[in-house]
C-alpha cells in the first residue's frame, strides 16, 4: 500500500498512529512483537524480484515470526474470557504450588525451565472451553465430563450454575482427581486464585487481525470499505498467572493454546497490556515454503 494511503489512515485515525500493530511499518511490527531476526529471515526467504506486481502473502511473514518465537518466547498461562470453576473436594484456602514448563522440552534437572503456578479450589478456564451439551468431537468441559488442567489435575464437572435466562453459565462446580488416575483426552489452560478470595493477576489483551478483508486492497477503487471492522479486539478482564507481574515492555511470551504475545508500551505498574503478535496456527508451512 502506498505511503499516501497509509498517511490517510493515520491522519484520519483509522489506526492508532504509525506504530499501530496492524500496520506493516517497522514501528508497527516492532510494537506487535515481531523480532528483527524473523524479519531478516523473511527477507532472505523471499529473495529479489524484478516484477513490480509481486504480492507476498502475510502468512509467509507469520511463518518466520512463529519459527523465531517458538524458540525464544517462554510459555505461560493466561485466560482471556474467564469462567469460574469451584473445586468442591478441595479445601477452601488450600494452595498448591505446581511446576509448569517454560519450554516444551524442559528437562527435569533444569530448574530455570520451570516456574511455579498456584492451584486452589477456585480456578478459571476459558468460557469457550465449556458447553452444556457434549459431543464426540469436543474435548472441552461439559456436565459429567472430565478434562485435564495442564500441569495440574483432572477435574470433572458436577454442576453448572446458570443465570435466570437458563442459558448463561455463571459458575461451574467440579471435583478434582488428586490421584491423577483419570485420563481425559481434553487438556485446558487455566489460572487459579493465588490465595482465598484474591483474584488472579488482571491484564489487558489486544487481539489483532488483518487490517483489510482482502489480500490486496490497493487494487480496489473503494479501498476504505475493505477495512476489517474486527481487526482489533480489546479484552480488559483477562486473568494471568502471578509470575507475569514482573514482565516489562517488549517481553515476549507464548500464551498456551492462544498465541504469541508481547508487552505493549501502554502498560503501567497497575496494569499490563499485551499485544498478540501471531496466533499459534500456521497455514503457510502446510502449503509449502
Amino acid at each position: 500500500m502506498s505511503k499516501r494511503k497509509l498517511n490517510f489512515l493515520v491522519t484520519n485515525k483509522y489506526v492508532d498512529g504509525w506504530d499501530d500493530p496492524r500496520l506493516m511499518t517497522l514501528a508497527g511490527l516492532r510494537r506487535r512483537g515481531v523480532t528483527s531476526t524473523s524479519i531478516n529471515s523473511f527477507v532472505r526467504g523471499i529473495g529479489i524480484t524484478r516484477s513490480d506486481c509481486s504480492l507476498i502473502r502475510l502468512d509467509r511473514l507469520e511463518y518466520h515470526i512463529r519459527e523465531e518465537l517458538n524458540k525464544t518466547a517462554p510459555r505461560t498461562l493466561v485466560v482471556l474470557n474467564p469462567l469460574k470453576v469451584v473445586i468442591t473436594n478441595l479445601e477452601s484456602g488450600s494452595i498448591m504450588h505446581l511446576d509448569a514448563k517454560r519450554w516444551p522440552d524442559a528437562q527435569a534437572d533444569d530448574a530455570s525451565a520451570f516456574y511455579k503456578v498456584p492451584f486452589s479450589n477456585i480456578v478459571y478456564i476459558e468460557r469457550t472451553d465449556f458447553r452444556m451439551k457434549d459431543s464426540k468431537d469436543y474435548y472441552g468441559l461439559a456436565p459429567g465430563k472430565s478434562v485435564l488442567l495442564r500441569y495440574a489435575f483432572p477435574i470433572k464437572c458436577t454442576e453448572a450454575i446458570l443465570a435466570d435466562d437458563n442459558e448463561t453459565v455463571l459458575e461451574i462446580r467440579a471435583e478434582y482427581d488428586s490421584s491423577k488416575k483419570t485420563k481425559p483426552k481434553g487438556v485446558l489452560h487455566w489460572v487459579a486464585e493465588p490465595s482465598a478470595g484474591v483474584h488472579p493477576l488482571k491484564v489487558e489483551v489486544r487481539l489483532f487481525d488483518k487490517l483489510f478483508k482482502s489480500e490486496n486492497p490497493a487494487e480496489l477503487d473503494d479501498w476504505l470499505s475493505d477495512l476489517n471492522p474486527k481487526s482489533k479486539e480489546v479484552i480488559h478482564g483477562a486473568f494471568a498467572e502471578p509470575s507475569l507481574h514482573t514482565a516489562v515492555v517488549g517481553d515476549k511470551f507464548q500464551f498456551e493454546r492462544l498465541g504469541y504475545f508481547t508487552v505493549d508500551k501502554d502498560s503501567t505498574p497497575e496494569k499490563l497490556v499485551f499485544n498478540r503478535t501471531v496466533t499459534l496456527k500456521d497455514s503457510y508451512s502446510k502449503g509449502g515454503k
